[in-house]
């Protein structure tokens, strides 16, 4: 598919991923073997899950690229591989704001790997329990992202947790509070100002709206595109929501049982489906 984009042909990619396959269990000459089918992503005769299968993509400065699948298409488990919190089982990823992209991020050592994490990449979660420590106070919980990056001084901290609080709407009066006594939508907010303490060049966004009500998910989409305007990250969304993606993105990849099996800008993803499965999520959408 034709993939133009708004960036300069001589502009670099922050973010390359390259053939990124994760995979539950041992797999067999079956299921490694190029172009076998599988059922769904299982092989049927070892019963090895290709979670993620030779995926890849690109992140420019600046933009938001969205991934939408239904749920176990392995849009989350691409972005858990990239964060660290899973080992991949082949792939090459580089990110340019970390070394120029000169080395493969998978091969780092445990010490660089969190260097990368605390440093270039923030990531939101689906579920804020897996981002916040939720007996912690919001500001405690920006602290400690900072003191990992190598930040001592109380005073530093407490300005930049605050500062980013007022930023993504929590009060005052309630920085001091635990994020167990917010709403969810306070707490996707909380972990978003978590994930900015630092100044990463990539966001990762893992289904950052998912069991939000409307009123609430509006409230979460338009700080992400402020987020985007005032920082000038990069973000990698992903959603099994389409409409979501429609609002945030500028180029969209669509995933299914693993695979990346269609990618362009959103506007031709929207307007002129390819793949059957693609025009079924476009449809549904109308």
């Amino acid at each position: 598919m034709n993939d133009e984009r708004r960036f300069g042909a001589d502009e670099q990619p922050c973010l390359s991923v390259r053939h990124l396959s994760k995979r539950f269990g041992a797999g067999c000459p079956h299921c490694q073997a190029p172009d076998v089918r599988l059922e769904r992503n299982v092989c049927p005769v070892c019963g090895t899950v290709h979670a993620v299968r030779d995926a890849s993509l690109d992140v420019y400065p600046a933009e938001i690229v969205g991934i939408v699948g239904e749920s176990g298409s392995g849009k989350s488990s691409l972005m858990r591989c990239l964060y660290f919190d899973e080992q991949a089982t082949a792939g090459d990823v580089r990110a340019q704001p970390y070394d120029g992209g000169r080395e493969n991020l998978l091969s780092l050592s445990s010490q660089q790997k969190r260097l990368v994490r605390n440093t270039v990449l923030g990531m939101v979660y689906q579920n804020p329990y897996l981002g916040l420590r939720m007996d912690f106070s919001s500001l405690s919980n920006i602290a400690e992202q900072m003191i990992a990056a190598g930040e001592r001084r109380v005073g530093t901290m407490r300005s930049r947790g605050e500062e980013l609080l007022c930023r993504v709407s929590i009060p005052v009066s309630r920085m001091k509070d635990a994020p167990r006594l917010f709403s969810g939508g306070m707490q996707q907010r909380v972990q978003i100002a978590k994930a900015l303490s630092n100044n990463p060049p990539i966001l990762l966004l893992d289904e950052v709206t998912t069991g939000l009500d409307l009123s609430v998910q509006a409230a979460v989409l338009d700080l992400i595109q402020q987020i985007r305007r005032d920082f000038d990250v990069s973000m990698l969304v992903v959603s099994h929501d389409l409409g979501v993606i429609r609002m945030l993105a500028d180029r969209t990849l669509v995933m299914l049982d693993g695979q990346v099996i269609e990618s362009g800008l959103t506007d031709q993803i929207l307007e002129d489906p390819q793949h059957a499965y693609t025009q079924q999520l476009v449809y549904s959408l109308l």
